[in-house]
């Protein structure tokens, strides 16, 4: 007969230890959030030295060069980094365990695979550029050249920063992914337009850190890998079998979610000119940065969320998705608001010919709202296993958004390409969301969810719509909002009763809640 007071101690534990898993998730969030933070600011100015140093045909051929390593990158990759983050926190690091085993599974097979890819796509280069690029846009083989050039060296930085992600802190990857190579890259590219370069240099600029990441990243895999002793790099069958079985699936939508915006941006090029491209790209800039917030939780708890839902621990794994996914529309939707309302402003600090996005702006933030408020979803979804559900949502959304965009982009330009784009992302979240559900078991939209939603949703409508009012949708009413903005948070700042609350959540989001 089981002891009355340890069944008491055992059921008393069960809160605690999720109560534990919401903290760490929450901490780790934290720590990703600032990097998502200082990643979005870099990512600003990387943008403004592309497009005033360029131009808007300039700019559109570099991202479209840009497009390319990001589809290719993330195909060549066949999901074997997700895979890694999936797999490696369900196993035992160090020179006695199974986790490096997995390694040489994951990188082998991507690496041989992007090498031929590299190849052909260096002696295609020619044949292409004329596809991608506008006729007389001299440039364009060189870029495609450098483009595949690099493939090898941004497969081996995407698969080893996802070891990385899985078996170090989450301030190692912060440093190296969203400190390292996104401070590195405006800073090469502005050297190479000061220089008088044209864009192939600036798009080798661009390119450079890569490789530089890639030596940090095998440097801080040497211990929790045990990386020095051969024989913990010789896998078995089955891992074959268990990494590759996730990673298959995973491919497909790992390309169909990282290339999303720069599929848009080649499809604009193609069929409405590389001037709308360069439109619909710097466009998409700004309604990319607010999912850096996301992106930033997200690669911070998927981890985390892995290792409880291998272990069954559903609930404790949906309590850490509904934090993490509270934080994500609180802070991420009076972002989106403002750009929506504010367009033509945001768009005038990249020049007046940016301006005729303004619409797509407001399009595409309502969908960036869409993603966001279902938080990480997709993560949840993946890391419970099931890669194949999320396939299906991915595709779902890909086929909707091409085939729209054959449609609106010729006749529309940069709103046609948003149009699609909003519509794939919708449908893909919704899909997504649904299977999630399903899978996990436990209820993901409660709510507290909901009111972080109309909380930040609410206030910031009001307060956007009042500085819209006063001093237009432009420069001018964007500055005023926001600087009202910060008034009335240093004003809340200063309650004695929004210090205390700040005071007690502190503890908690350092770890030294109560045990």
């Amino acid at each position: 007969m089981t002891d009355p007071g340890t069944r008491a101690t055992a059921v008393a534990s069960a809160p605690q230890s999720g109560e534990r898993e919401v903290r760490r998730g929450t901490r780790n969030g934290m720590v990703g959030l600032a990097g998502a933070a200082v990643n979005g600011l870099l990512g600003f100015v990387l943008t403004v030295v592309i497009v005033r140093g360029l131009g808007p045909a300039g700019s559109g051929a570099m991202f479209t060069a840009i497009g390319v390593v990001a589809i290719m990158g993330v195909l060549c990759c066949a999901g074997a980094d997700t895979a890694l983050v999936w797999a490696l926190p369900r196993r035992t690091p160090g020179r006695h365990g199974d986790a490096a085993r997995l390694l040489p599974v994951a990188l082998a097979p991507t690496l041989l695979f992007t090498v031929a890819v590299a190849g052909a796509g260096v002696a295609a280069a020619g044949a292409l550029a004329p596809v991608l690029f506008d006729p007389g846009t001299t440039e364009g083989p060189g870029l495609l050249r450098l483009a595949f050039a690099g493939l090898p060296f941004v497969v081996a930085m995407t698969v080893l920063l996802a070891a990385v992600r899985a078996v170090r802190p989450v301030a190692a990857l912060v440093a190296v992914q969203y400190v390292l190579v996104p401070a590195a890259r405006p800073a090469l590219v502005l050297a190479a337009l000061a220089a008088g370069a044209g864009v192939t240099v600036a798009f080798g600029g661009w390119l450079a850190p890569v490789a530089l990441a890639v030596l940090v990243c095998a440097a801080l895999l040497v211990r929790p890998l045990a990386l020095t002793s051969p024989e913990t790099l010789r896998p078995v069958r089955e891992d074959w079998r268990t990494l590759w079985g996730f990673a298959l699936p995973r491919a497909a939508s790992a390309t169909i979610d990282a290339s999303s915006m720069w599929l848009t941006v080649l499809l604009t090029a193609a069929l409405a000119g590389q001037a709308e491209a360069g439109v619909i790209g710097a466009v998409g800039r700004y309604a990319l940065a607010g999912l850096l917030i996301m992106q930033g939780l997200r690669v911070a708890v998927a981890p985390q969320l892995s290792r409880l839902l291998g272990q069954g621990r559903t609930a404790e794994a949906a309590a850490v998705y509904r934090r993490i996914t509270g934080w994500i529309i609180a802070l991420s939707w009076p972002g989106y608001l403002l750009l929506a309302v504010f367009a033509p402003g945001f768009l005038r600090l990249f020049g007046t010919e940016f301006t005729a996005g303004a619409a797509a702006m407001v399009v595409l933030a309502g969908a960036m709202m869409v993603n966001s408020g279902t938080g990480i979803v997709q993560t949840l979804l993946l890391m419970s296993g099931s890669s194949g559900r999320h396939l299906i949502a991915a595709a779902t959304g890909l086929l909707l958004n091409v085939g729209l965009a054959v449609l609106l982009i010729p006749p529309h330009g940069a709103l046609g390409a948003a149009l699609a784009w909003t519509a794939g992302i919708v449908v893909e979240n919704v899909i997504a969301t649904v299977a999630a559900r399903r899978v996990v078991g436990e209820p993901l939209l409660t709510r507290a969810v909901l009111s972080a939603a109309l909380v930040a949703g609410t206030a910031t409508a009001v307060l956007a719509g009042a500085g819209a009012a006063v001093a237009g949708r432009g420069v001018a009413g964007l500055f005023l909002t926001l600087g009202v903005a910060v008034l009335l948070a240093g004003a809340l700042l200063l309650h004695p009763g929004v210090r205390r609350r700040v005071r007690a959540t502190a503890p908690t989001l350092l770890g030294r809640g109560p045990r």
